[in-house]
């Protein structure tokens, strides 16, 4: 699925948070969107997917102009979004949770081929959602991409506040999800594991983007410097605990 934005303004209540945004992801490929907490990465995330309407702008899967259309319809298309909060039922089983991510038009076998690609939760399917480990949540929530095998997958902060050896694990998950055929659009804290793993690179300051190309291109420039520096290339256990975000949407 390829999946672009032409002119995307967006924003919560007066306040704007994305100006103008172009922004392409071929099929098939790994896009990166980079940038400092507050430069709206969340905020488009949640426009691509249809939590949030621009106030201009489109948004085209496969030249389809969804703009309009709702998350379900999205997700029909082919979109995932797995969001920063865990996007999982916690008072559910685990087993439970992934049925919940099932789709109709999905066979049964789609639940087994998650529970496949993450032994972890094949050991834990009587158990609650909610007492899983941090990382245990995060697989999954990462699972829902698994089984419902979709074009393209959103994915917002995954890493977010797990230990360094989980963080390796879950960009094993990616990249697999990748080799089958999945497009990913990534926002991420561990810079160096998002440009090992994108074809193309945007980055955002202030709601615009400043850089758009490859991995290569953005490494010979400043913007690293200037746009990604230490609180974006820390663990996650390092940056400051007022950095997460409340349940109410919030400008990133």
């Amino acid at each position: 699925m390829r999946l672009e934005l032409c002119g995307v303004t967006a924003g919560y209540g007066t306040s704007m948070v994305v100006r103008d945004v172009d922004l392409t992801v071929p099929g098939g490929q790994v896009v990166a969107l980079l940038g400092p907490n507050g430069a709206g990465k969340t905020t488009l995330l949640n426009v691509v997917s249809g939590l949030l309407s621009p106030r201009s702008g489109r948004v085209l899967l496969d030249d389809v102009d969804r703009t309009k259309d709702g998350v379900d319809a999205r997700a029909a298309a082919g979109l995932c979004h797995i969001t920063e909060s865990d996007s999982i039922y916690p008072g559910l089983t685990v087993g439970d949770n992934l049925r919940m991510f099932r789709t109709p038009k999905l066979a049964a076998e789609s639940v087994e081929r998650a529970v496949s690609a993450f032994p972890r939760l094949g050991q834990r399917l009587g158990q609650a959602a909610g007492s899983l480990s941090g990382g245990e949540q995060r697989m999954l929530s990462l699972a829902r991409a698994y089984v419902q095998q979709p074009s393209l997958v959103l994915v917002d902060e995954i890493s977010l506040g797990l230990a360094p050896m989980i963080v390796t694990e879950i960009f094993g998950y990616l990249r697999t999800l990748v080799r089958e055929g999945s497009g990913l659009l990534l926002v991420e804290q561990y810079v160096t594991r998002a440009l090992d793993m994108a074809d193309l690179v945007y980055v955002l300051a202030r709601g615009q983007v400043v850089f758009a190309g490859e991995p290569s291109e953005l490494g010979s420039s400043d913007l690293i410097a200037r746009y990604l520096g230490e609180e974006m290339t820390a663990p996650a256990s390092k940056r400051s605990r007022s950095s997460r975000r409340s349940p109410a949407p919030r400008a990133g």
